[in-house]
């Protein structure tokens, strides 16, 4: 058997690769970094965890999740939205 062949039929075995693993980097890496500027906006808002949740339209479960570290619970859109929210609550308490 030449190597050309053991190369080929060691190659058919494999599963295929993925398409984009960069994607799911660089969208972990956002995720990453949101959950981190959120979990401080959060250490100093003068909005409470039950208050984030409330209007973010979340169970407080998901907030205890966010800063429990539990990033596969969340998208980088509900990272957003939750920053936003603690965001406008900082403006209108000005």
């Amino acid at each position: 058997m030449s190597t050309a062949d053991s190369l080929s039929r060691a190659d058919a075995s494999e599963p295929p690769p993925r398409r984009c693993p960069d994607l799911d980097v660089r969208d972990l890496e956002q995720r990453t970094r949101l959950m981190r500027i959120v979990t401080r906006l959060i250490a100093v808002s003068d909005l409470g965890s039950r208050e984030i949740a409330r209007r973010a339209g979340l169970p407080m479960q998901k907030i205890s999740d966010l800063l429990s570290g539990r990033l596969e619970h969340f998208t980088c859109d509900e990272l957003q939205a939750i920053r936003r929210i603690i965001d406008d609550g900082h403006l209108s308490l000005s």
